[in-house]
């Protein structure tokens, strides 16, 4: 949810709405006069390289995991339908 702050308030405590764009990933409109001027978001972070091999090869790990246990006869869809069905 996009929350607003007004120009005056924004200007006399940036650092706090900048925190909470950075650390809490908030969203805000900047207005003056009630108009919005400005959308502050936080930029999208693109994931380090060794941390995203790392979640594959955990990812990896994990569908090895199941694959030991999933009965032969039976498909994936067919798990997703069958699991529709139930609610």
């Amino acid at each position: 949810m996009v929350k607003t702050v007004g120009v005056r308030e924004f200007k006399t405590n940036p650092s706090k709405y900048l925190r909470l764009v950075k650390e809490e990933n908030q969203e805000f409109d900047i207005t003056v006069r009630g108009q919005t001027m400005a959308r502050l978001v936080p930029v999208e972070q693109h994931p380090n390289p060794n941390e995203l091999a790392e979640y594959w090869r955990q990812h990896r790990q994990l569908a090895h995991e199941i694959s030991k246990h999933w009965p032969a006869d039976v498909s994936a869809v067919e798990a997703v339908r069958e699991q529709r069905r139930e609610l």
